[in-house]
């Protein structure tokens, strides 16, 4: 009589264990169903540079003096146009805790992001490590680090326009408004990984 009891009180505790555990793993699901995905933005360039000619006090191709322009056409007809730049992007949480939502900080694992120019795909880059987005719905401003040879994408338009996207995109008067990134977000938060449905383009104009 007593195993029975005994075991009787098995089989209720276990049930109330699973159904417990149940119950958490429908709140955890619920929780990050109801999580929006971090928003992104492309703020600017800097540090922008072709073969070590820092081009970001430049407004046209006359600025460029006797020596860097006799460089830059050597490097041209070896078929070479070797260019570095930082890319600021925007990251901004919108898991404030307004309008209903949770307040949930989030950690932007990788991006594995494709840079385009002139929506013509080039390099991929990424961010140097992990990330913590709070939830305050502020941008938090990431630096990608860019290294590609525009000459590979785009040197069959002649020196003069190779100078001039150059310029265009980190000289003086530049933006980033010829550029987007194709990225594949990766985020953690408290209530697991939030997925993303595919890859997003990033570009100037908004937030998406």
């Amino acid at each position: 009589m007593l195993k029975r009891i005994a075991f009787t009180g098995f089989i209720l505790l276990a049930s109330f264990l699973t159904f417990q555990s149940c119950a958490s793993l429908t709140d955890l699901a619920d929780s990050l169903s109801s999580l929006h995905h971090l928003q992104f933005k492309l703020e600017g360039v800097e540090g922008f540079s072709i073969a070590g000619i820092p081009v970001s006090n430049k407004t046209g191709i006359n600025d460029f003096s006797p020596q860097e322009g006799l460089k830059l056409a050597q490097l041209f007809k070896s078929r070479q146009m070797p260019v570095e730049f930082v890319l600021k992007v925007a990251v901004r949480n919108p898991n404030d805790g307004s309008a209903g939502r949770l307040k949930v900080n989030a950690t932007l694992l990788g991006l594995s992001a494709r840079l385009l120019i002139d929506n013509q795909p080039t390099v991929f880059g990424e961010i140097e490590s992990p990330v913590e987005i709070p939830a305050t719905g502020d941008a938090t401003l990431l630096p990608i680090k860019f290294s590609l040879d525009l000459f590979e994408f785009f040197g069959n338009q002649g020196l003069d326009r190779l100078l001039q996207l150059a310029l265009a995109i980190g000289g003086r008067n530049g933006s980033s408004s010829r550029l987007a990134l194709d990225v594949q977000p990766r985020v953690s938060t408290p209530f697991g990984e939030l997925k993303y449905p595919g890859r997003l383009t990033i570009v100037d104009k908004e937030f998406r």
